[in-house]
């Protein structure tokens, strides 16, 4: 039987989905829907941060590693999609004569394309995530290791012009398996597929939380070394929460592409994996909810502020998470409570002992 409480919480699911699915697309214009539908690739990276931060304490500082993996799978798909039988424009610009490189060769399927987009993720977060987790790597070290990888990589593709287009990446996307990219209609299906994804994320992971495992994942967050002595292997469990939200990271980035119709080093370095970061922190690590409105609200910020203020919005963005890591270490998730426990702790209201006195002292006189 449901819990009242999830009955809330699958309630709030509901509503949520109903605004991003039906309303949204009726009140917004196609450029504010656009927008939305790139803060929602932003928010599915961001719930599995929350998973993996929020409740098993992991500071996942380089999901840029995973939400680049997705994006540019499907960056490559669409490019190769575009050219048609021809290769890609910027590859002929820089060396007309040089053939396709061979591992673009595969993205030219629509099923290799999405299982790259699945399985990449999973791969990489496996096999990293046992290394340093049977190596009980942890804390500053393993928050300092993933943002290391995320540079990395940035820097890799960032000197590989001719296979990933360098600095400037890959855009000018014209169709979105088989649809065009350009048709109003088929940029609200990108939009509704987004915006489903995010709610799906949002259920998988609520149920993840009420489970067997959410607990586990608490308790190894909390006590590893009695975690450990009752018989769980936290390595494990931590594990499959890296995975987890890797594989969430890699299907944001993979929508981000045809939403926004670019994808450069510039958002998969670490300054990108640091900005999810601040949005999970925003909204409330540990909570359901706050990952995904923080950063959608960090992307708003972004994208309004960011565009207009372009010099001052990274300080903003500093000074707005070190106030909320000071003074809301929960997030802004947390303000309800903390305004429920102020409301308890009010001079006007006695508390249960003196109240007990008072009784006490009726029933003797």
């Amino acid at each position: 039987m449901t819990k009242p409480k999830s009955w809330i919480t699958l309630s709030g699911i509901g509503v949520f989905a109903v605004l991003l699915l039906g309303v949204a697309p009726l009140v917004l214009t196609d450029h504010w829907l656009n927008n939305l539908g790139k803060y929602c690739c932003w928010a599915i990276a961001a719930v599995g941060i929350g998973l993996a931060w929020g409740r098993g304490g992991m500071l996942v500082m380089g999901q840029g590693v995973f939400f680049a993996l997705g994006a540019y799978s499907m960056a490559m798909h669409l490019t190769l999609e575009t050219a048609g039988d021809r290769i890609p424009g910027f590859m002929v610009l820089y060396d007309p004569l040089a053939p396709l490189p061979a591992f673009w060769e595969p993205f030219r399927s629509a099923w290799f394309t999405l299982l790259a987009i699945v399985l990449l993720p999973v791969v990489v977060a496996g096999v990293l995530g046992y290394a340093l987790f049977k190596r009980r790597v942890k804390g500053a070290y393993f928050a300092i290791l993933t943002q290391a990888l995320a540079v990395a990589l940035a820097t890799l593709i960032s000197s590989t012009i001719r296979e990933t287009g360098g600095d400037t990446g890959l855009s000018d996307f014209k169709y979105f398996f088989g649809f065009v990219l350009n048709d109003p209609a088929n940029k609200r299906m990108v939009y509704l597929i987004a915006a489903a994804l995010l709610i799906v994320c949002l259920v998988a992971v609520w149920q993840l939380y009420r489970s067997r495992f959410g607990e586990l994942l608490v308790a190894t967050r909390d006590a590893e070394e009695r975690v450990r002595f009752l018989g769980y292997d936290p390595a494990t469990v931590k594990l499959v929460a890296f995975v987890v939200s890797a594989l969430m990271a890699s299907v944001g980035g993979a929508m981000f592409v045809p939403i926004v119709g670019i994808i450069t080093p510039a958002e998969i370095g670490a300054a990108a994996s640091i900005v999810m970061i601040a949005g999970v922190a925003l909204g409330g690590r540990a909570s359901l909810f706050g990952p995904a409105l923080g950063a959608m609200a960090v992307g708003w910020g972004q994208s309004s502020l960011g565009s207009t203020w372009p010099d001052g919005w990274p300080y903003l963005l500093g000074l707005l998470f070190i106030i909320v890591i000071l003074f809301l270490p929960n997030g802004l998730s947390s303000l309800p409570a903390r305004f429920t426990a102020a409301r308890r702790r009010s001079p006007d209201r006695q508390p249960a002992p003196a109240i007990a006195a008072a009784e006490l002292e009726e029933v003797r006189a």
